[in-house]
């Protein structure tokens, strides 16, 4: 139990940290929450027009999840913890009064450090879905429905479990994406945002 709540606090503490946020600042781009969706995320940073800055959020907001999960490994519920902690961490870091990012980079992160199947899985899903319907918010929705599907296929129930609230956290975070969506006003990919 101990090494459970360690994991989810150590998880949410490095999942909190604002990294779309502070390479914007760093790289002159201003406070990323006063463009576009007004989101920490790397999609949002991406709107900058700043590829490189955008990518480094993209990998270290997937690293806040995979490293606490991978220093839990060796204690399965303590790892499963650390993936859920880093995800609420992002979503609502105390540092930013609860308003974080959508957990997109978080997520996949967390699935490539607990199965990298898994984790292929969400990478494929999302892929797929930008190619067919060239939405990043609708992409990553469906990968985040295949992913627990993906890791209770491949045996790992307790697995399936946290990801599926993961998952439904995700798309209570993309409501207002969901709602863009089926007006049929969501911006696609490679779309310039208003």
């Amino acid at each position: 139990m101990f090494e459970t709540a360690l994991g989810l606090v150590v998880g949410y503490l490095a999942g909190s940290i604002p990294f779309g946020l502070l390479l914007s600042k760093i790289a002159g781009l201003g406070d990323i929450r006063t463009i576009g969706s007004g989101n920490i995320g790397a999609t949002n940073v991406l709107r900058t027009g700043n590829k490189s800055v955008a990518l480094a959020t993209l990998i270290l907001d997937a690293l806040k999840a995979a490293l606490p999960i991978l220093a839990f490994s060796h204690m399965e519920h303590a790892g499963f913890a650390a993936a859920l902690g880093a995800f609420l961490g992002h979503v609502f870091p105390v540092w930013l009064k609860f308003h974080g990012g959508k957990g997109i980079a978080v997520y996949l992160g967390a699935s490539l450090a607990l199965s990298p199947l898994a984790g292929f899985v969400f990478v494929v899903s999302w892929i797929a879905s930008a190619v067919i319907w060239r939405t990043s918010s609708l992409s990553a929705l469906i990968a985040c429905v295949t992913t627990p599907i993906a890791l209770a296929v491949l045996g790992q129930p307790n697995g399936a479990l946290v990801f599926t609230l993961m998952s439904a956290l995700a798309f209570w975070a993309h409501r207002e994406n969901i709602k863009r969506i089926r007006s049929g006003t969501e911006s696609r990919i490679g779309q310039k945002s208003d």
